[in-house]
This record gives structure tokens, sequence and C-alpha cells, in this order.
């Protein structure tokens, strides 16, 4: 079973029937060392069945550790992980993610998930998907500058010609008949188009059923940028009928079938690079034209309550930069704490998160890039 990697939903983002189990471990990705991963989950699992027994009893809560239990005893889940786990539920909700790298391990019995782990893995790193094609094979990658791996794709996504074609595919058949006389050596083709010409229209249906599969089931929902690896004559027919918004315009022109997965990774940072820092230098420039007519500010206080009022377009954090404390979403008060900065308590991560919830964009910048020096800038939809 391959991997399937995906962003934040935005239904974590929303109010969800209470309790929620949030649930974060560090897994394996080879056996002898993933052998232990089961039992680890077994104990954080009971961590949260104790917790919850305490605040809600174990008549609400039990329900709720049945599914954790069923993903305990799944082997075949447990022998294809990656780095790391996040597993959520809630009396209406049950959702896994794998992750691409290593998570403290928590569990959390609380009014609504706990998020803010998922929130510095995605937001932090720009991601983006491979979409490997080649005559006789489809495959997605999904990954960022540190990891790459292959990710299963909706079954709607046809993996070879046969599949997307099946007993459509044009068969190979030509007639050529002679006319004239003797030595004349007139030919001419009849009744049937040449075998070049039916192998073409094979592979642009194939193509474009590929590229309609991938757009709604893979980059529509994701969002994220898509790199074609795949030859040169191959790039300029699939880029010619695409449809799909999130294809980069240069992508790898090599025969993807002899990359290795690193080689793979470097040649789609190399490729995603300059969409980045385009992507990057336009914010900034909106930045700063906002902030020209009070439509910006880098104030965590007024942008905090133009975040719980769903009034910021776009949040820029440096990534560098940590604020221990909290926002409290009833008062919009910022508590800064005086303990250590850790994972669980970030005023920036309260603060994306309360961006995201309301539909806005959050980027998590280099510190050399940010505009401001407070760590935190943020674009207003109004004054």
């Amino acid at each position: 079973m391959m991997n399937r990697v995906t962003p934040i939903p935005e239904e974590l983002l929303e109010i969800q029937t209470s309790p929620c189990i949030s649930i974060y471990m560090q897994t394996s990705r080879r056996y002898p060392e993933n052998a232990q991963d089961p039992l680890r989950f077994k104990n954080l699992v009971s961590r949260a069945e104790s917790d919850g027994i305490k605040s809600v009893g174990k008549r609400v809560i039990e329900p709720l550790i049945r599914h954790l239990r069923t993903l305990q005893e799944n082997q075949e889940f447990w022998n294809n992980t990656l780095d790391g786990l996040a597993v959520f539920v809630s009396p209406e909700y049950f959702r896994v993610f794998k992750l691409q790298q290593p998570v403290n391990e928590q569990a959390y019995v609380s009014d609504v998930f706990f998020i803010k782990p998922l929130l510095r893995i995605y937001q932090m790193n720009e991601r983006f998907q491979v979409l490997v094609l080649t005559r006789t094979e489809v495959r997605l990658y999904e990954g960022n500058r540190y990891r790459l791996d292959v990710i299963e794709m909706d079954r709607e996504v046809p993996k070879t010609m046969t599949e997307a074609l099946g007993s459509e595919i044009t068969p190979p058949h030509t007639t050529v008949a002679s006319y004239g006389g003797v030595g004349q050596g007139s030919s001419m083709r009849h009744g049937h188009s040449s075998r070049k010409d039916e192998e073409e229209i094979d592979e642009e249906r194939y193509f474009r059923a590929v590229d309609h599969a991938i757009a709604e089931h893979h980059s529509k929902p994701s969002g994220l940028p898509l790199i074609l690896a795949a030859l040169a004559q191959h790039q300029g027919i699939f880029r010619s009928l695409s449809h799909n918004p999130h294809l980069l315009e240069d992508g790898i022109t090599a025969d993807p079938r002899l990359l290795e997965t690193d080689a793979l990774r470097e040649m789609a940072c190399q490729v995603l690079e300059p969409h980045w820092q385009r992507k990057i230098d336009k914010l900034l420039a909106q930045f700063e034209e906002a902030q020209s007519k009070s439509l910006g500010s880098d104030n965590p206080f007024y942008i905090t309550e133009a975040a719980l009022g769903g009034n910021v377009s776009a949040l820029m954090l440096d990534e560098q930069r940590i604020y221990p404390g909290g926002i409290d979403a009833a008062s919009g008060d910022i508590s800064f704490s005086m303990t250590s900065p850790g994972n669980d308590h970030d005023v920036f991560e309260d603060l994306a998160i309360t961006v995201l919830g309301k539909g806005g964009e959050v980027l998590v910048l280099p510190s050399e890039r940010m505009p401001t020096a407070s760590g935190v800038a943020a674009i207003f939809r109004h004054e």
C-alpha cells in the first residue's frame, strides 16, 4: 500500500462535535524499527482514554476509542507508515495523516482538534507534487525540499494507458494500396490513418484523462504546485491539452524512469524555486502597497483583532520567530507566556489557525524575506 499525504483539510479548522481526540507520534518506515509503533500508539490511545473518561465519561469516550483500537490492530497500516502520524477522531469525524517528518508524541482530549504541529509542517515548508508520466505509467509524488514520497492516487486516476482507454485503444491497422501502372511507384493510404497518427491520438486521449483526474482528485483538493516529469515530447503534448491551473510552466525534462527519488526531488526543487520566489515577491509588493493605504500592519495586536473579525486576507510569519502564549478567541486578547517556547503555546500559530479558519492565506517565510521586524505581517481585506 502506497502512502497518501494530504494537506490540512478545512474541516479541522471548523467547530467539531465534542469531544475531539488528537494523537501525534513519530513512526518508522522500515522493519525492525517500525515493530514498536503499534505498541507506542496503543499507549497513546490509553492515555487519551484515561483523560477522556475523566473529562466526559466512559460512555461518551469509548466509541471514539474503538476507532483508534481498530487502527491500532491494522498491521497493513503499520507496515506502510512514513516519519510521523497524526490521528483525529470525534463523534462525526475520523482522519489519519501520514507525515513526512517526525512529531513529538502527544495525546489530547478537548473541545477542538489540536492542529498546531500540522500547521507547522504544512505551512513552513513549501510543498509540491510531481507527476511522473510516461506512455506506460503514471505516478504521483508529494513532498518538500527535504522529502519526496509516492502517494496513493485516487482510484479515478488511470495508472496506465490501458487503464485510461481500455478497449478504446486504437488498434494499429494501416492499409497501403498502390495505384497506377507498373513502375509508376505511386501509393496512398486507404481507409485508415497511419500507425503513428493512431498512436498520437491514443497518447492525447490518455494524457487528457490523466490531466483531468489529477486536477480533480489531487491538485484541486490540495492546491499544491504540480511539476511534470516527462520526456520533452510528452511535456509539449501534455501542456497543450492540460486545464490544470496548478501545473507549473517549467517541468523536469528527462526520462523519469531513470531518476531515483532523491534526484527527482532535487530537480523538482530547482523547478519550484523561481515559482516560490515570484510568489513571495508578489506578496511583498502587495503588502507594501497595502501598508501605504492603511490596509497592512506588522502589529500583532491589530492583526489579531482583524483576524478574529475575518479581515486578514494574507498573513506572513517569520519561520524563526516563536512567541510563547496564546490568543483568547472570545476576548481577542493576546496572552504572552514566560515559559520556554514549544509546540503547545505559540501566539503566531494561534494567529495562523485563526486566519486559515476565516479563509485567509498563511505563508511562513525565511527571516531574510520578511518585510517587517516584528516577525508578523498582514494584508487586510478592508480598513
